[in-house]
């Protein structure tokens, strides 16, 4: 490992915690993410605990709570205690194929997780998939002017013979531990976040009529509450750096990748057991859903909290 790698992890790792009286958090790895205990998210979120749980997210960016048992209205309300509750772009198909009475679209999307509640999006895979949500490294919804300031997937099963975790990646470790000189390189430069793929691959359709479906942002932006830099481009939708030649722009943005998905130091694994939810801070980290469980099936739920435009 370089140098620059163990100092920036290692720096990372000594830095003081903060203490909580209302919810006891244990570390998944020094590097990212923590379970939470002592708090039932169906009932109501006291100001002081609302105040410890957004602490433990800035501290942990990954927040994993066990056997809860949560309506659609808990999952919701327990989302908007942290802002307005996101809707994605899609769901606009859905409104539309109803109006038309294409059955065929609607069961489409059905398929893929998109509900009549435009809310909640249905993240599950059975033996029929092709393909499942999440699969690769991505930040959600980066081809948007404003993306998701965090989500919240909470699972109600999962496959019975085991798989189905989800990878974390740290983006402050990620941009911490390139060396001096490509941090210098990075400033000022934006990328292309594009949906386009998501559309014609996963969802297998055009986007809605008038939906922008790529956004300018940043290679490098801060954290908007802790002010910290990170690394902020991702395999999922990141598609060229505005300021370099197409192969320059390739090779860059290969590297970093490779950087963020291949150094294991700045992951860790949420297996999930039944009745968990997982709350990360979307701003900061990337997530990959390992689809290690076909032809089993798993099932959740996901809502996401709006954010705001990532800035340098």
């Amino acid at each position: 490992m370089d140098q620059f790698v163990l100092d920036a992890i290692k720096a990372w790792n000594r830095r003081s915690r903060p203490e909580f009286s209302l919810l006891k958090a244990t570390p998944i790895n020094p590097s990212i993410g923590a379970e939470i205990s002592g708090v039932d998210l169906s009932q109501p979120i006291s100001a002081r605990l609302f105040a410890e749980l957004d602490a433990a997210l800035g501290e942990y960016q990954v927040l994993v709570f066990r056997d809860q048992h949560l309506s659609n209205e808990h999952h919701k309300s327990f989302g908007r205690r942290f802002g307005t509750l996101h809707s994605h772009a899609v769901h606009a198909l859905r409104e539309k194929a109803k109006t038309d009475g294409n059955d065929a679209v609607l069961d489409r999307l059905t398929r893929i997780g998109i509900t009549d509640d435009p809310e909640i999006i249905a993240v599950a895979a059975d033996e029929a998939s092709k393909n499942v949500a999440g699969e690769g490294w991505h930040t959600d919804a980066t081809f948007e002017e404003a993306p998701p300031m965090g989500s919240m997937l909470y699972i109600t099963q999962t496959p019975g013979d085991g798989g189905g975790a989800t990878m974390f990646m740290n983006a402050h470790l990620a941009y911490e531990t390139l060396s001096p000189t490509m941090k210098q390189f990075l400033e000022g430069l934006t990328a292309i976040h594009d949906a386009r793929q998501l559309y014609a691959g996963f969802l297998g359709m055009a986007p809605p009529a008038g939906a922008r479906t790529q956004h300018e942002h940043p290679v490098v932006v801060r954290h908007p509450v802790n002010g910290r830099k990170l690394l902020y481009v991702n395999a999922g939708f990141t598609q060229r750096i505005v300021q370099l030649a197409p192969h320059e722009s390739k090779a860059l943005l290969e590297m970093l990748f490779r950087h963020s998905a291949s150094l294991a130091e700045l992951h860790c694994r949420v297996q999930w057991t039944p009745d968990t939810l997982t709350f990360w801070d979307n701003r900061a980290t990337q997530h990959h859903a390992v689809w290690d469980y076909f032809p089993n099936r798993r099932y959740g739920q996901r809502v996401s909290i709006l954010g705001a435009r990532p800035g340098a």
